[in-house]
């Protein structure tokens, strides 16, 4: 066990509430639009998002790729794709586990619709990355590198980019208000 594995899944758990309070504070007529997944993403968010990290599946791994001193050996980039694909089949927050790759050519590869208060999570557990920096308009950069490269469902699109929209016009009104 890493110390510093430990203190980082710590403060990503604190940003990732960060955000949510910040979301709840500034965004609730997004958020209460549908008040069975604003519960849902209150409780994941606050009391079981990235539980999986602790997993023996993950956390060993996560732990020598980030913190070991070998990140360069394959076999250590290896055990933390195992991880990473554990943690995203594992985490209805990700985009990446409403993907569903057929094996039949005409079927191809279908992005489902994410659930609301997994929408909330997503969008939370991205922003935490620009809460732990210090720039919270960090995220949308990051979005804009890699929507083209993201697998949604239309309206998943529309609720990610009306939730970052809605970001991005309340931080430049002023002040943050959290």
């Amino acid at each position: 066990m890493s110390v510093g594995y430990d203190r980082y899944l710590n403060n990503h758990r604190e940003n990732v509430i960060r955000a949510w309070a910040w979301l709840y504070d500034n965004l609730q007529d997004i958020l209460i639009k549908d008040a069975n997944a604003y519960m849902a993403a209150a409780y994941n968010i606050s009391l079981r998002h990235d539980d999986s990290k602790y997993s023996g599946e993950e956390y060993p791994a996560y732990d020598e790729y980030f913190y070991g001193d070998n990140k360069n050996l394959k076999s250590t980039k290896d055990l933390f794709n195992y991880a990473w694909l554990h943690h995203i089949h594992n985490n209805p927050h990700h985009w990446q586990y409403w993907v569903l790759i057929n094996d039949d050519p005409e079927e191809g590869t279908i992005a489902l619709e994410m659930p609301r208060e997994y929408v909330f999570e997503m969008i939370c557990d991205w922003w935490s990355f620009s809460w732990a920096k210090g720039n919270l308009s960090e995220i949308f950069d990051w979005y804009d590198k890699r929507k083209d490269r993201m697998i949604l469902h239309p309206n998943t699109r529309d609720l990610v980019e009306e939730i970052l929209d809605a970001i991005r016009k309340e931080l430049d009104e002023g002040p943050i208000r959290n």
